[in-house]
């Protein structure tokens, strides 16, 4: 059904790169979230009346605020869509991920409400009524569910949008709710034990687990998270893929929303080159690379000394230290400075966020062993931080 109302409401409704098409998917399945969920509550009450079972009206009642959360999503892809201005050059993508995280703050609230009501019902069990037309309310109402996670899933999964992943999972984790209560009235109508309180419970459970997860995947961006190793590999290799450049370090990646990254790095360089020729290529890096892979792209150029026998050799040398005192350490940017008296060997050292060592304790151990090298060698080093 989307991709038939998409066809309909959305031109050029195939170029979901585009981000005026991306945020129209948005609206769309929240619009259509809107008037399924709306059904659906209308629906299971009438099922949760005449049954009196309060799993089935509590599921009605998650389906009121599902329809919530799709008129969120709806109002977030609306205003994420907005262009950039003069207080917010980067544009307004990030509220895509503000709205993910109140759909997931919905979730949560409505797995306590059940855990609410569950409770109760334990303590004052009551046997719920199933009758036929209960039952095919239900069934129904699971084969909707699962059918607004499927579409929400691959919509959120094409145009890399978190909020309508979480109103997938918001879809899927009601279709089981669902199928718990079809279950325990079954088990109430075959049976005659009333379990409907302790179903609750256990789909409240179910339902927490979810909006707590969900919440921690659209908080991650909103925090700076980590990018992706496929983004990072993709970078490198579209940067290294010029001749002039051997080599990339100091990656760093803004996210404003997805399709709104800023990237910078630094780009190693010969240094034995013309500096103008190479400038003109990081120019047309930061240039393509916007076109390749649609991100704002600032590079810093680092002149590196290649072929000379004596810095090769001094560099391996003070890799191997650096591995010596944490084999993850890595190093760039060095350079060998010879004075009359002593040479400078300058570079920067790659230490992970959970190496226990203070910076401080990494440069002075490095610096003591460079120099009981021999010769008058002396270490001036920075300690950097992997980003990516």
């Amino acid at each position: 059904m989307i991709e038939f109302l998409a066809r309909i409401f959305i031109k050029d409704h195939k170029n979901i790169s585009d981000a005026g098409v991306r945020h129209k998917y948005g609206v769309l399945c929240g619009a259509v979230g809107v008037a399924l969920n709306v059904i659906l509550f209308a629906i299971k009450c009438f099922a949760g009346l005449i049954s009196g079972s309060v799993a089935i009206t509590a599921d009605a009642f998650n389906n009121l605020s599902d329809a919530g959360s799709s008129i969120v999503t709806m109002v977030g892809f609306k205003m994420a869509g907005q262009k950039p201005d003069p207080e917010h050059p980067f544009g307004h993508g990030r509220i895509e991920y503000v709205t993910g995280l109140v759909v997931s703050m919905i979730i949560i609230v409505m797995g306590f409400e059940l855990l609410k009501s569950s409770a109760e019902k334990i303590i004052h069990p009551e046997m719920p009524a199933l009758t036929a037309p209960v039952a095919i309310i239900l069934v129904v109402s699971i084969i909707v569910k699962l059918y607004m996670y499927l579409y929400n899933k691959k919509t959120g999964d094409a145009i890399s949008s978190s909020a309508m992943k979480a109103t997938a999972l918001d879809s899927f984790t009601d279709s089981i709710a669902t199928l718990v209560v079809l279950a325990c009235s079954l088990v109430g109508y075959y049976f005659g034990i009333s379990v409907d309180g302790w179903c609750g419970l256990a789909v409240s459970l179910f339902v927490l687990y979810a909006g707590i997860s969900s919440a921690k995947d659209t908080m991650d961006p909103l925090l700076g998270s980590k990018p992706s190793k496929e983004y990072v590999d993709a970078i490198e290799r579209f940067v290294t893929s010029y001749d002039e450049v051997i080599g990339i370090h100091d990656l760093v990646v803004h996210d404003y929303g997805p399709g709104r990254s800023m990237i910078s790095l630094h780009a190693e360089v010969r240094a034995d080159r013309d500096i103008l020729d190479v400038h003109d290529t990081i120019d047309n890096i930061e240039r393509r690379i916007n076109e390749k892979l649609g991100c704002q792209c600032v590079i810093h150029m680092d002149p590196v000394v290649v072929n000379d026998e004596a810095t090769d050799r001094m560099k391996r040398l003070c890799n191997l230290i650096a591995k010596s005192v944490d084999e993850r350490f890595t190093i760039h940017d060095f350079r060998m400075v010879k004075g009359p008296s002593h040479t400078n060997l300058i570079f920067d050292v790659v230490a992970p966020f959970d190496c226990k060592l203070s910076e401080k304790e990494i440069k002075d151990t490095i610096c003591a062993k460079v120099e009981s090298l021999p010769g008058n060698h002396y270490a001036v080093i920075e300690v950097d931080r992997p980003y990516v």
